[in-house]
């Protein structure tokens, strides 16, 4: 006659022994090496704590109609031409003063209520006899960050081309990418540059001069730059044709490096310590199960029927 298993439940069985016997000893060492190598194993195995961390996003920027302008003539013919939106730079120039004409536009191409781009165009008259060299041109933004924590700083775009033939047109097209030299806090309001590039208010002229500028602007932590700008120097101007500024800037997403919170840093730990601490668990308790079941340690095995039992007897 075949026999069939018809009903099954696990027997618990439990092992009884004194705190100060061996088996509880062996569970004192066996515990401690299961929770405190993988804490060791996880730190030394670097990156244990989050120091930096980083998200995408797109700022906010926004151009502010600031331009200071350069423009490199041949010596004959006194050497640059210059203009800006600051009326006290303008008053310092002198006869190398010349007004251009200048057109923006911005454009928000997804309609997600961030510009996405700009488009700049600079006509600045000559005379017949004068021919363009080089350029050197600053432009300013707003840029606000505002996923993690409130960054917002006024920045730059500087442009600067040069070339050996005379131009008639100078094409930029590039993004306005942000540069950082350390992370961003996880959160709270950061205003340390949200300071102009340009004192635009002031007579000295050495406020205006464009190595002080640069090198001031680079001091800081964070800052934007004019990248893959690819200039373009079209040549062959007419003896009354202006020169011309074509500037298309895009304003990219960018990938935010910023140093991570408290919480984040603690989740970010626990994980890896809870992925090496599974396998200490695992393997830790087949040790203590061939320990008891062979009485590698003196313990007084009961089951959970003859505990029953017991206490019954107890009782009674």
């Amino acid at each position: 006659m075949a026999l069939y298993e018809l009903f099954s439940h696990p027997v618990e069985r439990r092992y009884r022994a004194g705190l100060c016997s061996k088996a509880a000893l062996f569970l004192l060492v066996a515990a401690v090496l299961t929770y405190i190598p993988p804490l060791l194993v996880a730190f030394r195995s670097h990156g244990f704590w989050l120091k930096r961390s980083s998200y995408e996003e797109q700022p906010t920027v926004r151009f502010q109609h600031q331009v200071l302008l350069v423009a490199l003539l041949g010596p004959e013919h006194g050497g640059f031409l210059a203009w800006s939106t600051f009326p006290a730079f303008n008053q310092l120039q002198g006869d190398h003063l010349r007004v251009p004409l200048v057109s923006t536009r911005e454009e928000d191409r997804n309609q997600d209520g961030k510009m996405d781009e700009l488009h700049f165009k600079l006509d600045l008259p000559l005379q017949s006899m004068e021919h363009v060299l080089g350029v050197q041109l600053i432009l300013t933004f707003s840029y606000q960050l505002h996923r993690m924590s409130t960054f917002v700083m006024q920045s730059m775009a500087f442009l600067q081309s040069s070339f050996a033939v005379p131009g008639s047109q100078l094409y930029v097209n590039g993004d306005l990418r942000l540069q950082q030299r350390q992370p961003l806090s996880h959160g709270g309001l950061d205003i340390r540059y949200n300071v102009s590039v340009i004192n635009g208010t002031s007579p000295f002229a050495h406020d205006y001069d464009l190595t002080r500028i640069v090198a001031a602007y680079q001091e800081r932590n964070v800052t934007t730059v004019l990248s893959d700008s690819s200039p373009v120097w079209l040549v062959g101007r007419a003896a009354e044709a202006p020169f011309v500024i074509n500037a298309v800037i895009r304003y990219p997403v960018e990938v935010i490096s910023y140093q991570p919170g408290f919480w984040e840093m603690i989740k970010f730990a626990w994980v890896q310590y809870v992925c090496i601490l599974l396998i200490f668990l695992w393997v830790f308790e087949r040790i203590k199960i061939f320990v008891f079941q062979n009485q590698v340690v003196t313990t007084i095995p009961v089951t959970a029927t003859l505990q029953g039992e017991l206490y019954k007897e107890h009782l009674s």
